[in-house]
């Protein structure tokens, strides 16, 4: 993609820019173009003059992706400071899709809307969106009452729970589609307590997950037991970190990467890693939990690119 074939932005437009520091794993390549736009004008103007045939990647935090090494032949959208305002209307919270799960975690807290359960949860509004995010038994899915997007042939639209079709880790946003904005409404509680809440979620956290390490969270879904809604059934709640466990691989390596020693089920760039070990090791895990347990695990952790710096055919 040349210069002459992109639109002209308000925002900021990159050549070739590394994403490898965009992303909380710190690998990958390049990308064909990164694209910070101004606002939600602006990236809808531009992706209705974009040629058609160029694929858009959106990206947010880059908290769960592994970008591949080869580096990603697209248009990168980064939602940055223009997207990030977190607003109180009554018992409802509008929140910018580059909004921190957590920001919005608390300063719904503050006005006494219980959505302490993103407090935990790595990324931002978006990205939590699009997965139908969740932890302590509580989902996007439970307070999401609408979502608003630009298409990828630039029009604006509103989105409602039930259209994006919340499922576990999983929607139905249309291709393309890059979420702007989400407003939630969950149950009252006095700020104080709720504070409190997440200082326990926190601490509980930290005990159990490797959060002074580099990582994307949960490596692999869990693998059985839930239902349409993302809830777990508590007779088949099967979880991706003790079939791990059993098949030896707590603390296994390749190269820089590292399945944790403290939680089997995040995957780790012990230092220097690349993306080819960050994946390898994770179709190394999938195979060695295939042939104790016979579960095929699915990843949870977003994989991009190419996994080469060559150039592609």
């Amino acid at each position: 993609m040349s210069v002459a074939t992109l639109p002209d932005v308000r925002g900021r437009l990159t050549r070739g820019r590394p994403l490898s520091d965009l992303t909380w794993l710190r690998v990958g390549g390049p990308a064909d173009w990164l694209f910070q736009p101004a606002d939600t004008d602006d990236l809808a103007q531009f992706l209705a003059a974009l040629d058609p045939s160029v694929p858009v990647f959106p990206m947010g935090v880059g908290s769960n992706l592994i970008v591949r090494d080869g580096g990603l032949r697209a248009v990168v959208v980064r939602l940055g400071r223009g997207f990030n305002a977190i607003s109180i209307e009554g018992k409802r919270v509008i929140a910018g899709a580059a909004a921190l799960d957590s920001h919005v975690a608390r300063r719904a807290a503050d006005a006494g809307i219980d959505l302490t359960f993103l407090r935990t949860i790595p990324g931002s509004i978006g990205g939590a969106l699009r997965m139908n995010a969740g932890c302590y038994g509580r989902y996007i899915a439970d307070v999401l009452v609408s979502a608003r997007a630009v298409t990828r042939a630039g029009k604006v639209i509103e989105l409602s729970a039930q259209d994006l079709n919340l499922r576990y880790r999983q929607s139905d946003l249309p291709d393309g589609a890059v979420l702007v904005e989400a407003t939630f409404e969950g149950p009252h509680g006095a700020p104080a307590d709720l504070q409190a809440a997440m200082q326990d979620q926190l601490r509980q956290r930290d005990e159990t997950q490797p959060t002074a390490e580099r990582s994307a969270g949960s490596t692999f879904r869990n693998p059985a037991g839930f239902s349409s809604t993302g809830r777990a059934d508590d007779v088949h709640d099967f979880k991706a970190w003790r079939v791990i466990d059993a098949a030896g691989m707590r603390g296994a390596r390749l190269g820089g990467a590292q399945m944790s020693e403290k939680h089997p089920n995040f995957l780790i760039n012990a230092g220097g890693a690349s993306a080819a070990d960050l994946e390898g090791l994770g179709e190394e895990v999938r195979k060695k939990v295939y042939d104790s347990s016979g579960i095929r695990l699915e990843w949870e952790i977003m994989r991009i690119g190419d996994p080469t710096d060559e150039p592609t055919s």
